[in-house]
């Protein structure tokens, strides 16, 4: 699929900054044989003083920026065509839990991509016995990592109702868990949670998704706005996959990629520091449309 992707963030302060300092992940990633960026490009206004690209750990492109001068704005505007490839799911070699276990034993790899990065709690995930305690009441008579990854994805979308008004971006996970609402931030925290908890490796993806659903099918929550869902270390053969718990799929060729990283503090849309006082006001839209071929 080829698609045309505007996003528009724009960011006003009650008082002026006197400088500033920004991590910007907002374009669209290239990624062979997944997703290639055929054009776009990221402007900023006002003109930053400084601006740097450079690659995180984990492949994410990242623009640096900083402002010298006071400012009581900031609009970010994204401007992109991106080919978008239907990556195949093969689970014929899903192996089991506990052979899980010993193929993450076996990995000796420490790169961007090891399984190894993605067991353990990290800053916006804890490992906690109630998430833990949730993934595995999911779990079936089959424990293949790929039932697992089904039934508890199915499980968050039964069980959790998709509420902008529920939490916030700093909303801890376990506050979005027991309250058994959010927005696709949380459900994809706590998707992780429950994964790692059962020792299932798993990871952050944000990115876009298509705001118009094939002829036929449902629209898709989320569409309207940054998305967000879950990459899956599924064993040696398959490695990993990706799965959206917003809306109970396997990710396809709806589902544009930015950033993956082990959650949203890896991979934040934006991120920075500022010198001012008082409170400042965001503002955020994004249109995906399919380009006809």
């Amino acid at each position: 699929m080829l698609y045309d992707i505007s996003l528009r963030i724009a960011y006003a302060y009650d008082n002026p900054a006197d400088s500033s300092r920004h991590i910007v992940r907002l374009s669209p990633a290239d990624l062979p044989g997944e997703q290639r960026q055929v054009a776009g490009a990221l402007n900023v206004d006002p003109k930053p003083a400084e601006w740097r690209v450079h690659t995180d750990f984990f492949g994410n492109n990242s623009v640096e920026l900083a402002y010298f001068d006071a400012h009581k704005k900031i609009k970010f505007s994204v401007q992109s065509r991106v080919e978008r490839l239907e990556v195949s799911q093969k689970f014929d070699a899903a192996p089991t839990l506990s052979q899980l276990t010993h193929e993450i034993s076996a990995n000796r790899s420490l790169d961007a991509w090891a399984p190894h990065h993605f067991v353990g709690p990290t800053p916006r995930v804890p490992i906690d016995g109630a998430t833990t305690h949730y993934a595995r009441n999911q779990l079936g008579a089959s424990f293949s990592v790929k039932d697992a990854v089904t039934a508890i994805g199915e499980g968050l979308h039964r069980d959790f109702q998709y509420d902008p008004e529920a939490t916030t971006v700093e909303t801890p996970m376990l506050d979005a868990f027991h309250g058994r609402s959010g927005v696709c931030q949380d459900f994809s925290h706590v998707m992780i949670a429950c994964l790692r908890g059962i020792g299932i490796p798993a990871g952050y993806v944000s990115g876009f998704l298509r705001t118009t659903p094939p002829l036929g099918k449902k629209r898709l929550e989320g569409a309207d706005a940054m998305h967000a869902w879950v990459r899956i270390w599924c064993g040696s053969q398959i490695g990993w996959v990706e799965y959206d718990p917003t809306n109970a799929t396997f990710t396809g060729s709806d589902h544009v990629i930015i950033a993956r990283g082990r959650d949203y503090a890896d991979v934040a849309p934006i991120k920075g520091v500022l010198r001012s006082h008082g409170k400042h006001t965001s503002t955020q839209k994004v249109d995906v449309i399919p380009v006809k071929q």
